[in-house]
């Protein structure tokens, strides 16, 4: 790995395994935000229902009180003087903003909680509502309208009055709005949250925050016709301020009114964006001592692969040394000997050297069986290439077993050009090798196989070649060598095995 560039590959490492944790924590994040806003939806519409149901428990009790009004016999004979010492009580609990009317089917008021001048009363101004009661017999609720009385716009209770059976008079309760302002004021969850109380036609007369300013008001467009239309939804809507909310609404079975709530869309959004910040941070932080780790380890490396470089090429230099100490030594011992023997031993010192340069090019990790044969069989292959043929699979080979078998593969190749398919202008040679898989430790098989050379015959006595080719291929490389020296050729047999087992010494 070149140095320029291991702190970049180091980065890119880094960046490759912090990167998708930092995709898989955003989307635990995101997968978080989804469920609060489901959940905040679930709480919108319990928020509703909640406060319908506080709303209809208190407007039911103002019925029943004007219920209870309604069957005293002062009232149903038409003893009004008698029946305001009554309704002056149960107004006590309610304050002075609110008002009891007593009116027939005609709207005439006969009676009024603010006035004993019952000769100058008006007609009620929502005598809609009065003729409903009379027609229908029930209570009837209200929407909100000016009151004739007070001058201010109201809501109003009405409850039939019955004498034999029928109704005679209708009474109506127009409580203060602060009853309701106040209800929900105390049941909104926090200041995120926006409350509405609206009559039917989405008109609000209570609401939290800023009643003074919407109080009045009709509902925003967003939100007001799936009001009318529906009787419960949750939808996004813009309130009246252009806050956008989660909002919910429901009608009251009981009255009619509308309660809506809405809590704000940024509150549900917040989170989101600040656990996004705050997993971004933690990531790129993350990322910083990552990279800061990799340009350490960069370095770190980068100064332990200048020392094994520098280590390599003093044992290569150390070790070239040895061979020309052995090559001058090899002179003045063989300085009788024949030419002969000295070449072949300066030869073998020779394929010694090629196989020691060949790993040192490969700083002692091994290299590949093609570069070793490539080596070896070089100077054959200068002359006339078509004469040897090599086949095989990529093998890697260990440091050891490529000199071990650049030895083997020499003497072989020495004896071909000597004896051999090598040592005339017809003969061929054919080198394959493939890999077994056979036994327990898979096994590199060679195949060195002459023709066309001079007439074979089997050597009278083996040579110092020979043993070395078979004791090499047996303990150091453990496996075995065979010379077949067939009519047509020789053909040597080379098994190595491939596996962790150490050479016999």
């Amino acid at each position: 790995m070149p140095q320029a560039s291991l702190p970049v590959r180091l980065g890119l490492l880094v960046a490759g395994t912090t990167l998708p944790l930092i995709i898989f924590a955003a989307g635990i994040v995101l997968h978080s935000y989804i469920q609060d806003r489901a959940e905040a939806t679930q709480r919108v519409l319990e928020t509703v229902r909640s406060l319908r149901l506080v709303l209809d428990a208190e407007v039911q009790r103002m019925t029943g009180g004007l219920q209870v009004l309604a069957l005293t016999d002062r009232l149903r004979d038409g003893d009004f003087d008698g029946f305001r010492d009554m309704a002056l009580s149960f107004l006590d609990q309610y304050g002075k903003d609110s008002v009891i009317l007593v009116a027939d089917g005609e709207g005439r008021q006969l009676f009024s909680s603010v006035t004993q001048d019952t000769a100058n009363l008006p007609l009620r101004n929502n005598r809609e509502i009065v003729a409903r009661v009379f027609a229908t017999k029930k209570p009837q609720y209200s929407n909100l309208f000016l009151g004739a009385v007070k001058k201010t716009m109201i809501v109003t209770v009405e409850v039939p009055v019955f004498r034999d059976g029928e109704v005679v008079y209708d009474i109506s309760f127009s409580p203060p709005i602060a009853v309701f302002q106040s209800i929900f004021e105390k049941q909104r969850p926090s200041e995120d949250w926006t409350l509405s109380l609206l009559d039917e036609n989405g008109i609000v007369f209570a609401r939290v925050p800023n009643p003074e300013a919407t109080v009045g008001k009709r509902a925003t467009s967003s939100v007001l016709d799936e009001m009318l239309r529906r009787r419960e939804a949750i939808l996004p809507t813009v309130s009246l301020e252009g806050v956008p909310l989660m909002s919910g609404f429901a009608h009251s079975s009981m009255t009619g009114w509308i309660i809506g709530a809405g809590i704000s869309e940024h509150s549900l959004v917040a989170p989101l964006w600040r656990n996004l910040a705050i997993t971004s941070l933690i990531g790129i932080v993350l990322l910083l001592i990552g990279l800061s780790f990799a340009v350490r380890m960069a370095t770190t490396i980068a100064r332990g692969e200048t020392l094994h470089n520098l280590l390599v090429e003093e044992l290569n230099h150390r070790v070239k040394n040895t061979l020309a100490i052995l090559q001058a030594i090899a002179v003045q011992t063989f300085r009788t000997a024949s030419k002969a023997e000295r070449d072949k031993f300066e030869g073998r010192l020779g394929a010694l050297a090629e196989a020691h340069n060949l790993l040192s090019r490969e700083k002692w990790q091994g290299s590949e069986l093609s570069d070793v044969v490539s080596r070896v069989l070089q100077p054959y292959l200068m002359t006339n290439t078509d004469r040897i043929k090599v086949f095989g699979p990529k093998v890697p080979l260990s440091p050891r077993r490529a000199v071990v078998l650049s030895m083997i593969l020499h003497e072989i190749a020495t004896n071909a050009a000597k004896y051999g398919a090598l040592s005339n202008d017809t003969g061929t040679v054919t080198l394959d090798w493939d890999v077994l898989h056979e036994g327990a430790t898979p096994q590199l098989r060679l195949i060195w196989t002459e023709t066309g050379g001079p007439p074979v015959t089997a050597p009278v006595q083996r040579g110092f070649g020979s043993r070395l080719i078979e004791r090499s291929a047996r303990d150091q490389l453990g496996g075995e060598a065979t010379v077949d020296f067939l009519p047509r050729g020789v053909v040597c047999t080379v098994l190595v095995s491939l596996g962790e087992k150490r050479s016999r010494s």
